[in-house]
């Protein structure tokens, strides 16, 4: 089921809520679609900031030659953000649902970050796959966190006071012009103020 919503920041579609059910449970994802032709999917990384909005420019030039939807995960951007526990299950589950109740046909899909994990996962869906800057593990693994020290930053951040102030931190425009500037973009010119504020909002 899908209904029709509109956010002041989109990348230029037609903006529809779709209706997914999980453990008994109704959630709201935020999907835009644009463009006519053979259907896209994006799918953007998974991480403090994400959202389509980090796929606006992708979309509109692959919307001149396809049909093109990008989504907000679960827990993210205009979708709803329950309180769960997130999990590749989830996810997965998610994008098998999507797939099945939103195209008629299997969709190529361009995934970013870690979002390519699930795209991978899921690699029977596609008719094809793009991976962009694919990510298979968090910082915290990354760096050679214990189990344990990663367990506990989970839970501070799903912490009621604690967690909103760390991800208040995690979203101010200096820590987001640095994680951007060692991360993600190599042309520091394209980290302009519009962009910081599109990350914190």
């Amino acid at each position: 089921m899908t209904t029709q919503l509109r956010h002041q920041d989109d990348i230029g579609g037609e903006v529809q809520s779709y209706s997914w059910q999980w453990q008994g449970q109704t959630y709201t994802i935020a999907t835009e679609t644009l463009g006519q032709g053979a259907p896209v999917l994006l799918l953007p990384a998974i991480s403090t900031v994400s959202s389509r909005l980090e796929l606006r420019e992708i979309a509109q030039q692959l919307a001149v030659h396809f049909q093109v939807t990008a989504i907000d995960w679960l827990g993210f951007g205009d979708s709803d953000r329950p309180p769960l526990q997130y999990s590749p299950v989830l996810f997965d589950r998610l994008l098998q649902d999507l797939v099945r109740d939103r195209f008629t046909q299997p969709p190529a899909v361009l995934a970013a970050g870690h979002g390519a994990g699930y795209a991978l996962r899921q690699s029977s869906l596609w008719s094809k796959l793009v991976l962009v800057a694919p990510t298979w593990r968090g910082p915290l693994p990354t760096m050679g966190a214990p189990i344990a020290v990663a367990s506990a930053v989970r839970g501070l951040v799903r912490s009621p006071l604690i967690g909103q102030a760390l991800y208040q931190a995690n979203t101010t425009p200096g820590f987001l012009k640095l994680m951007y500037g060692r991360h993600v973009y190599v042309d520091q010119a394209k980290l302009t103020p519009n962009l910081l504020r599109e990350g914190g909002r």
